[in-house]
């Protein structure tokens, strides 16, 4: 069987197209974009090329912005690029956005990404706001001069504070504090005998 110049020509023709087709699907997060239109998120084909180009990957980007879309956030396609691209956490910041907006806790999205590139979890941080945790610290027993035993026990109330995230701070750092250092001062130094009596 003898093939003639123009069916080499159209057989040449369908090979590169199914290559090029080939490497678009494998280039291209087709689906993605597909998915993104469906969820009525405007991005281009060429928004995701040009993400591949710039090696974010897409799908770190793209579906947290579906999800921030169907919340209600006004996020755009930069914004969250740009915090992948700093090293943060999409996910993470969008859930933090959505958890702050139902609990009516006004909370912008550079606020959240500076607090999540400063290496805070940024949706802990809201979710203590909400609901705040209580920190116990073990029994501290200390005798007085006098030969008094007393022994004491705390518990601390960590609420959030988003503006300053002191919560994480008291988390990490009161319960050694009060267990190994103020306790044992307050008891051994201010408790007396006179205290105690006024205590009967």
């Amino acid at each position: 069987m003898v093939l003639d110049a123009g069916t080499i020509l159209l057989l040449g023709a369908i090979i590169v197209g199914v290559i090029l087709l080939a490497v678009l699907f494998t280039f291209v997060p087709i689906m993605l974009w597909i998915s993104a239109i469906a969820a009525g998120v405007k991005v281009s084909i060429l928004t995701l090329i040009g993400m591949r180009l710039r090696r974010v990957i897409p799908s770190r980007v793209i579906n947290p912005l579906i999800k921030a879309h169907k919340a209600g956030l006004d996020l755009s396609t930069n914004q969250l690029e740009s915090h992948y691209l700093a090293g943060g956490n999409v996910d993470r910041v969008v859930n933090a956005l959505i958890a702050a907006q139902r609990a009516n806790i006004e909370l912008s999205f550079e606020r959240c990404a500076a607090i999540d590139l400063a290496g805070r979890d940024v949706l802990e941080a809201v979710q203590m706001s909400v609901n705040p945790k209580v920190i116990e610290t073990p029994f501290i027993a200390g005798v007085a001069m006098d030969g008094i035993e007393v022994k004491a026990k705390a518990r601390i109330t960590v609420r959030a504070n988003i503006e300053r995230l002191v919560g994480e701070l008291v988390k990490k750092q009161s319960l050694p504090v009060l267990g190994k250092e103020l306790f044992p001062r307050l008891v051994l130094q201010i408790i007396t005998k006179k205290y105690l009596r006024t205590l009967i």
